[in-house]
């Protein structure tokens, strides 16, 4: 470790053996020889290819080479692959080969099942349904399948207008799936293929009995495909209980038995807490910058950062849990298109935001833990490109950083002590020696947040609750940019249990009427004496 540099050495970096049984089938790109070949090779058909070729997408990953040639057979499969090296397709590909849309060969046949869904993916968050639809839509673009995607956070409204319409693949979580189902608006009797994409998160994390629920009301029948990053024993064994003599997968490469991206560049600071905003303001400002993600641990922190970096010039969007979905859609749509190159986002953003052209990732606190670590690294880096992650570590995460640090063997036990004066942050991260913590006139060239339409989604809780509570959220806004607290009102109950902001009162329980006497024989006097001194002002 060089004490005047906080590059950490990758070179022997490795995640701790999990608990992970053997894949049927293993390969890489090198083993596999993917040069010169295209997804008509693997007897994807031909509007699929053109599709995927509008989008620049002609050549298949690893995990996509090994999967399709079984899954196009319609044989289950359990896919494992890092995230961003191209599973949705490895499962999409297979599912929209297997649908039949209107107008299309075999449509006719389906005769009263026309316009049932036929394909279900089953993902973890929302921002992954939005993403994987879009997928989807994409490779799907010459032929005539709808897909409709359903998630909380927005009105039902649309979701439901759009199922009865008719639509042949169904993405979605699981709560929201559930929900239709309960009101028998979707119908999975009829789905052909089934997909549980970031499997680990569904089964490990708590959606097992969402998933049974979701599972059973499809046909045994269904071909069964799960996707993941990591897939650790326990977790093999659950998915087999819903799948049919399934084959395991997994694309790996030779160079790298670890989910750390060695082609990520490490850089690990301690940071003093009064210092890091100065300190990611010349980071944005380094040499060959693009897209680039700050991670912070709270919400709170996340608004924060996003109001400091705005105020010193750079286009910022937030993505953290206090904002409507409507806004989180807003922000991923214009960091996607460049409008904003830098996103400051809470851990709802570490799995399933798949965004290209991310060159840094910051860790603006220390991650909780390895795997935190490892899943906030690898929005960089990503699908063969590389990237830099840059880590602030405080006094007191010191410990837990150097647990990371012996976990995954990046060779930094004691990060440097860095300040936005130090020479090493210059040298380390390519910063023009000449910046300020202000990004120049000049170099504000983004359009913005504002750029990127505010979609109207009718969510659900947000329009009434938004409206009720929008005063309580400016007030918290405001009293986090001055640092001044915010005033409080109170509330006042009245007998019907209705609140009304603003009025003075018991909130608790309404006053008993004699209560309500009292308080009026005092006011009388008070009211008289009023009165006495306005006509005596009126007089003199």
């Amino acid at each position: 470790m060089n004490q005047h540099s906080g590059i950490a050495d990758v070179s022997a970096a490795h995640i701790p053996s999990a608990d992970e049984a053997p894949a049927d089938i293993a390969g890489s790109a090198e083993a596999l020889n993917l040069d010169g070949a295209t997804f008509a090779d693997y007897g994807v058909s031909g509007p699929i290819v053109a599709a995927l070729a509008d989008k620049g997408i002609t050549r298949p990953f690893p995990i996509q080479a090994l999967t399709l040639p079984i899954a196009l057979k319609g044989a289950d499969i359990i896919g494992q692959a890092k995230t961003g090296t191209g599973k949705t397709l490895g499962f999409g590909i297979p599912m929209l080969e297997r649908v039949i849309g209107p107008d299309e060969p075999g449509w006719e046949e389906l005769g009263e099942l026309q316009g049932r869904p036929q394909g279900l993916v089953v993902l973890p968050t929302r921002e992954l349904t939005k993403q994987v639809a879009g997928d989807l839509r994409d490779a799907a673009a010459k032929r005539h399948i709808r897909i409709a995607d359903v998630y909380g956070g927005r009105a039902y409204e649309p979701q439901v207008e759009a199922l009865q319409q008719g639509a042949e693949i169904v993405v979605g979580t699981p709560g929201r799936l559930i929900d239709l189902m309960r009101h028998r608006i979707l119908d999975l009797s009829h789905i052909r293929v089934v997909v549980l994409d970031e499997a680990d998160e569904m089964l490990d994390l708590g959606f097992l009995e969402d998933v049974e629920k979701i599972l059973a009301a499809t046909p045994e029948t269904r071909h069964t495909m799960l996707f993941s990053a990591t897939m650790p024993g326990a977790v093999i064994a659950m998915a087999r209980r819903y799948m049919s003599r399934p084959t395991h997968i997994r694309a790996q490469d030779p160079h790298d038995d670890s989910a750390t991206v060695l082609t990520t560049k490490q850089v690990v600071y301690r940071v003093h807490q009064l210092n890091k905003d100065e300190v990611v303001a010349r980071i944005l400002q380094a040499r060959g910058r693009g897209l680039t993600i700050i991670f912070t641990k709270t919400k709170r922190s996340a608004a924060k950062l996003t109001d400091e970096l705005k105020y010193r010039g750079f286009a910022v969007g937030a993505l953290h849990g206090d904002l409507s979905q409507g806004a989180r859609e807003q922000a991923l749509r214009a960091f996607r298109k460049g409008k904003i190159d830098v996103l400051v986002a809470t851990d709802v953003a570490a799995r399933g935001i798949d965004v290209e052209d991310v060159t840094h990732v910051i860790n603006y606190q220390c991650p909780e833990d390895e795997k935190t670590y490892v899943h906030r690294i690898g929005r960089t880096g990503r699908a063969g490109h590389t990237g830099t992650a840059i880590t602030f570590v405080d006094w007191e995460d010191t410990p837990r950083w150097a647990m990371i640090n012996a976990q995954l063997n990046l060779g930094m036990p004691e990060p440097v002590e860095t300040y936005h004066t130090s020479d090493h942050l210059y040298t380390d991260v390519d910063i023009p020696r000449d910046v300020t913590g202000r990004l120049p006139k000049s170099e504000r060239k983004r359009a913005g947040l504002d750029a990127e339409e505010l979609e109207d989604l009718g969510e659900t809780g947000i329009r009434h609750s938004g409206a009720r509570h929008s005063g309580t959220r400016r007030a918290r806004n405001q009293s986090e940019r001055t640092g001044r607290p915010r005033r409080r009102t109170r509330t006042h109950t009245s007998a019907t249990g209705t609140s009304r902001s603003g009025q003075e009162g018991n909130s608790q329980r309404p006053q008993h009427p004699r209560q309500q006497a009292e308080t009026k024989s005092e006011a009388k006097p008070q009211r008289a004496r009023r009165q006495r001194r306005r006509i005596n002002r009126q007089e003199h």
